[in-house]
């Protein structure tokens, strides 16, 4: 296993743990985020690659040292779940969480906090619908992308302040569904959203959407699920979709393209995942280290771009979001 890279693994239950040496050794973190916490989101500094935030049931932390300590923000969050964070590309000092229901903003650092309206719709197939994914556009940094879990693609153009609902992204509410998303930028942009369903395209700022489905595990799958989606830091051509049976399911896969989705195939893991693929974590600083994990506890690294992989030893509870960082 090479070194090099930080890895942080952040569980439902399980709070928050880190490995230095490529999951050799593993720190439980225990102050000030609670050892036995609810995490869904990581998200590393663009800026600062040694800099993390991490979106708990109990507010939002950050860490300027790989995640080793951990100090607590002051956010109106408390009460709330946490789904997603991001951080400004262009301006670090602005952050979004994305919550259940709706979002926050900080153009302060975390010192002060906006709540954000959406106009999601109370209730969706799920009860209150969760802002799994806030982007902030690479080309512009005052529109805003979110991806509601249940709810479909919303879109600022004003920094959050104002919001407009994208048009569907398929006849079934939960094509709209929307787990992972990802923003490629360049002479025709694609955004990708995932749902239970695939994965879906737009080419025209969310104006329409193609899908694309995955083969089933089991002729009687409902369909074949799918969660995360990353783009290779360094290559967008190069992307991973985290896929399974079912949710949380028994069995999944990672979906691999090098051509930008044109073609699809399977990658071969070296022990088969227990449930769905859930995420991935990767770094700009460190393009070829990848990580990923099935819902239920089993984390896979590559240090080669994706194409070979290693099952970790060491396996958690229930994960719901994994970051990488240079060491």
């Amino acid at each position: 296993m090479a070194e090099g890279f930080t890895l942080v693994v952040a569980t439902v239950g399980g709070g928050l743990s880190r490995t230095v040496d490529g999951g050799e050794t593993w720190d439980r973190i225990r102050d000030p985020i609670p050892s036995e916490s609810n995490i869904r989101a990581l998200s590393v500094y663009p800026d600062d690659p040694h800099r993390i935030l991490a979106g708990t049931d109990q507010g939002i932390f950050r860490s300027e040292d790989n995640a080793g300590t951990w100090e607590k923000l002051n956010s109106p969050m408390e009460d709330r779940q946490i789904w997603s964070v991001t951080v400004d590309p262009t301006d670090p000092d602005t952050i979004f969480a994305g919550t259940r229901p709706d979002a926050f903003r900080s153009r302060d650092g975390g010192k002060t906090w906006d709540e954000l309206s959406l106009g999601v719709t109370i209730p969706c197939p799920v009860g209150i619908p969760r802002t799994t994914n806030v982007i902030v556009d690479p080309r512009d940094n005052r529109t805003i992308w979110a991806g509601i879990e249940v709810d479909g693609v919303y879109k600022s153009l004003d920094g959050g302040d104002t919001w407009v609902h994208l048009p569907e992204l398929g006849p079934d509410p939960f094509h709209g569904d929307i787990h992972g998303m990802a923003i490629s930028p360049g002479p025709t942009t694609s955004i990708y959203c995932t749902s239970p369903f695939g994965i879906a395209t737009s080419t025209d700022e969310g104006e329409s959407w193609d899908y694309h489905y995955f083969p089933k595990f089991n002729e009687k799958d409902n369909r074949s699920y799918c969660r995360g989606v990353l783009i290779k830091a360094d290559d967008p051509d190069v992307m991973f979709v985290g896929n399974g049976d079912a949710i949380p399911g028994i069995t999944g896969t990672i979906q691999h393209t090098k051509n930008a989705g044109k073609t699809w195939e399977s990658i071969d893991l070296p022990v088969a995942p227990n449930s769905v693929v859930y995420w991935f974590g990767t770094n700009k600083a460190v393009p070829n280290v990848i990580a990923a994990a099935s819902l239920y506890g089993y984390v896979y690294t590559s240090t080669d771009g994706g194409e070979n992989w290693t099952k970790l030893k060491k396996e958690f509870g229930e994960i719901r979001s994994v970051a990488v960082m240079p060491n």
